[in-house]
């Protein structure tokens, strides 16, 4: 695994090749088996392989024109309902106070990583794109207000191979017994 974390890079290329089911299965199903803070799984994924809908979700992430060389978009949403059950009206954005907001979207970002590696290992490539508001993304795909929006997915076969991009040293980010 240390390999596909190593060689995994952010792809804004893809070659004109759908991506097959089984492969969108397998990445749902690693990130179903994430783990997340008492076993709540908060995630919902929803796959979009229309045309129409990538191109208004490319458009709501800042006009992303090089998203749509992807033939799948995974739109990765949390749902604050795993932690809040009562029947209070919740509106969800960037400065929504709950405290459990933050849980479900560290959740959340789990299982989404988790597809990002498997989709490395089944010689798929992704990108994490998270530059919309919550207002903008949620009418696209009828996304209730509760619930909030992590990132869309980029998802395919890659057609450009990036240099890696510089990581610190060990030495850099790492401390023992206290900081």
């Amino acid at each position: 695994m240390l390999h596909q974390i190593e060689f995994r890079r952010s792809i804004r290329k893809y070659k004109e090749k759908p991506v097959e089911e089984e492969k969108i299965l397998q990445l749902l199903e690693s990130a179903r088996l994430a783990p997340s803070g008492s076993n709540t799984q908060p995630w919902n994924f929803i796959v979009v392989k229309s045309e129409e809908t990538r191109e208004k979700l490319a458009k709501a992430t800042h006009n992303q024109k090089w998203m749509m060389m992807a033939p799948v978009f995974i739109v990765c949403v949390a749902d604050i309902r795993c932690r809040i059950n009562d029947e209070k009206e919740i509106n969800l954005d960037e400065n929504s106070p709950e405290w459990e907001l933050k849980q479900i979207i560290r959740d959340t970002a789990i299982a989404t990583e988790h597809i990002v590696l498997e989709a490395e290992n089944l010689g798929l490539s992704t990108c994490w794109t998270a530059w919309f508001t919550q207002n903008e993304i949620r009418p696209i795909l009828s996304i209730p207000n509760d619930k909030f929006v992590c990132c869309v997915l980029t998802v395919g076969y890659a057609d450009e191979e990036p240099k890696q991009r510089p990581r610190k040293k060990l030495e850099e980010i790492v401390r023992y017994e206290k900081w």
